[in-house]
């Protein structure tokens, strides 16, 4: 791999929505996004690493492929519960109940536009996937 690629990093993901302000506020007040800026019905929202764009579309709803999705990691089996509960409890469209793969447990929920979320841990992976995991 040469150097360029080698220190490239995520700089931002962009999705679109038809509801810039509820898409936005879901990623703010579920997922610790801070809104850093808005401009044409569109958003800019920070984690540290990376920003998240939010881009306004007029043409409805977009349609989104079965299983895209982004994944969250949480650092443990009661993270996932609690904040399972906490999506239930404040009316989040949850797609699935929590559940182990082999991977780790996880849950998926979608945010107003129809972005899909995995939060999960890897902490109660089966033995055999801890070595896909770089950390």
């Amino acid at each position: 791999m040469n150097d360029v690629i080698h220190a490239m990093k995520l700089n931002h993901l962009s999705f679109p929505s038809s509801d810039t302000a509820a898409t936005a506020a879901f990623f703010e007040r579920h997922l610790g996004f801070t809104i850093a800026g808005a401009w044409d019905q569109s958003y800019i929202l920070k984690r540290p690493g990376y920003d998240v764009v939010i881009d306004h579309v007029s043409d409805g709803a977009p349609a989104w492929p079965k299983a895209f999705h982004l994944g969250f990691e949480l650092p443990d089996l009661d993270a996932v519960r609690a904040l399972y509960e906490r999506f239930s409890a404040e009316g989040v469209q949850m797609e699935t109940g929590i559940f182990n793969n082999g991977r780790g447990s996880r849950f998926f929920c979608r945010a107003p536009g129809g972005v899909m979320f995995e939060l999960n841990t890897r902490a109660d992976a089966a033995p055999e996937y801890r070595g896909t995991f770089d950390n």
